[in-house]
């Protein structure tokens, strides 16, 4: 059986689709269909339902998928040890929300340049929009909160990111503890909001989980808008009112007083940070050791 046929198979299997498919693997998407049909017309049966959006494979298609995808990630492999061999340099993808990227994932990468490793990042804080470029092929790694469905992608696990509602000095002075306890977040009011986005969703989250309700309805919502974890730190610490932040990025204002924690509830929110790739791609040596070396990162963090 060709090769080149079962590569085509297990990318189409693993993207559910011929175009995206076509895209990872360079060719055209009247190419990928060809190759899909020459290999069903070999084994006598179909492979994938053709749908509206994409395609989902047979119970032969899903068999033949189990038996090879294995075998070709590890011929994969040898290639790229070979080529690692010859002294080709490997340039990492990356993409991810900027805070993170620059404050966790670049520091823990840099040690790879001197390896022969080369780096490019792509600064997005949107999960679907990371997502979209992986699948494309734009991406060979992202970070992201928003663990994906699907045989595309692969993600694991990196770390849990806790959350801390925080505010200036002269704001937390004006926040009554007994009251706080008392009626929960109304006595936030009247203190401004700095948030990543309009819809206040690091706030929203943090009173979904430790008040159980969401935050009402009000005249200064978002008075301060800033797509980037590290400005809403900086407006906090100059005084423009509370936000919540992951500790990782405020534990050093906490430390020397420029910003204060409003309130330490048992349980902190967390969020869970993964890693995803595209399935099958770790057998790439670059990319699995970029991966291994973030999750040892991560386990300091």
């Amino acid at each position: 059986m060709d090769l080149a046929l079962l590569r085509t198979f297990v990318a189409v299997h693993r993207a559910g689709s011929f175009t995206r498919a076509a895209a990872l693997l360079g060719l055209s998407q009247p190419a990928v269909t060809s190759q899909i049909r020459t290999l069903e017309r070999q084994l006598g049966r179909p492979l994938f339902h053709r749908r509206a959006r994409g395609v989902t494979p047979t119970a032969v298609g899903d068999e033949l998928a189990h038996k090879a995808a294995p075998h070709l990630d590890a011929l994969l492999r040898i290639t790229e040890a070979e080529r690692e061999a010859a002294g080709a340099l490997r340039t990492l993808h990356l993409a991810g929300p900027p805070e993170f990227l620059c404050l966790r994932v670049l520091p823990a990468l840099a040690p790879l340049v001197g390896q022969g490793h080369t780096l490019r990042t792509v600064l997005q804080a949107g999960a679907e929009e990371a997502l979209d470029g992986l699948a494309a092929g734009h991406h060979d790694l992202i970070a992201t909160t928003a663990r994906p469905r699907g045989g595309l992608f692969s993600a694991t696990a990196l770390c849990d990111e806790e959350h801390v509602l925080v505010a200036a000095p002269y704001w937390a002075a004006l926040v009554d503890p007994d009251r706080l306890r008392e009626i929960g977040p109304a006595a936030f009011d009247g203190i401004p909001l700095v948030e990543v986005h309009e819809t206040l969703p690091l706030v929203a989250r943090y009173w979904a989980a430790v008040f159980e309700t969401r935050p009402g309805t009000r005249p200064d919502a978002a008075t301060v808008v800033a797509p980037d974890l590290r400005a809403v730190l900086e407006c906090v610490k100059a005084g423009a009112g509370l936000a919540v932040l992951p500790r990782y990025l405020c534990q050093d204002a906490l430390d020397n007083g420029q910003i204060v924690a409003l309130l330490e509830p048992p349980v902190p929110p967390l969020r869970t940070w993964f890693l995803v790739v595209r399935t099958g791609s770790l057998a790439l040596a670059h990319l699995a050791r970029a991966h291994d070396r973030l999750l040892r990162a991560a386990a300091h963090w």
